[in-house]
């Protein structure tokens, strides 16, 4: 996020020479995410919400559901949509301004996830094909930054997806109008689960803390779906993974994906329980 400084090459040593005895800076071992707090209904008046706590990264995200005007070529499917921000309290290096490219990169990268597992039965959210169909929007604050925005963003839209509600719509008078006590859950078929790991030297760590994050020279979020397969994957950093260290992050994704992947759905049903 920000230029490397003489600070920030003295903590890459000392993490270097941790991650050489299988240490890392904060205790865990090398295959390790941290700790993950998921609040359900975040924002009570949004159609479905979450915020997370992927150890001291803290995120809150908001899904909004309404109306929309279908693609011109997907008449017979409903929207999804997903944007990001960072805010500039979230951590000093974040400026005011448009969106940069890191940000744009994190925006992509959660959408691609969601979409590409097709978390969101888009054919059940048309209204009147090619006329009217349902637009779901999913936008994410970074409220506090410490390493690893990709997996927190990416869990706190799943988690809002898994607990929305969605009004129903009939056409009358060539406009979409509400029908009264239609409301039901958003239709969801999978629960994808991004995984990020960073290369630090000839090292690989999952889920990089802020100054792991900082001292990485590459690295790698790989979403897979409740079957286990892989249905996204980003690379990122100036340096390179091997043919080997890519499956061995293959593999991990799959392996810790999966605990993950209990997590949310425990938040869902604890929510719908309790709700």
């Amino acid at each position: 996020m920000a230029s490397v400084t003489v600070i920030d090459q003295l903590k890459k040593t000392q993490i270097l020479e941790l991650l050489e005895q299988g240490k890392r800076i904060d205790g865990r071992a090398l295959d390790e995410p941290r700790e993950i707090s998921i609040e359900i209904n975040a924002i009570p008046k949004a159609n479905g919400s979450a915020r997370v706590y992927l150890g001291d990264t803290d995120v809150l995200c908001g899904v909004k559901i309404q109306p929309d005007r279908p693609f011109p070529d997907t008449g017979d499917k409903g929207l999804f949509m997903c944007t990001a921000e960072l805010l500039p309290l979230s951590h000093p290096t974040v400026e005011t301004g448009p969106p940069q490219p890191h940000v744009i990169e994190l925006a992509r990268v959660v959408d691609r996830g969601i979409r590409e597992s097709h978390m969101v039965d888009v054919t059940q959210l048309v209204i009147e094909k090619d006329k009217s169909v349902v637009g779901v929007f999913a936008d994410i604050v970074v409220i506090d930054y410490d390493g690893n925005f990709f997996d927190a963003c990416s869990y706190a839209a799943t988690a809002a997806l898994l607990t929305s509600k969605t009004p129903t719509w009939e056409m009358v008078d060539d406009q979409p109008s509400v029908v009264e006590g239609g409301e039901k859950q958003l239709p969801v078929s999978t629960i994808p689960v991004s995984v990020t790991m960073g290369k630090i030297g000839n090292h690989i760590v999952v889920d990089p803390n802020g100054d792991e994050w900082a001292s990485m020279d590459c690295r790698v979020t790989i979403t897979t779906d409740s079957d286990g397969n892989i249905c996204a994957l980003q690379k990122g950093g100036s340096d390179g993974f091997t043919q080997e260290e890519i499956n061995e992050c293959g593999d991990m994704s799959v392996k810790v994906g999966a605990k993950i992947r209990e997590q949310l759905k425990s938040a869902q049903q604890e929510y719908q329980q309790n709700g």
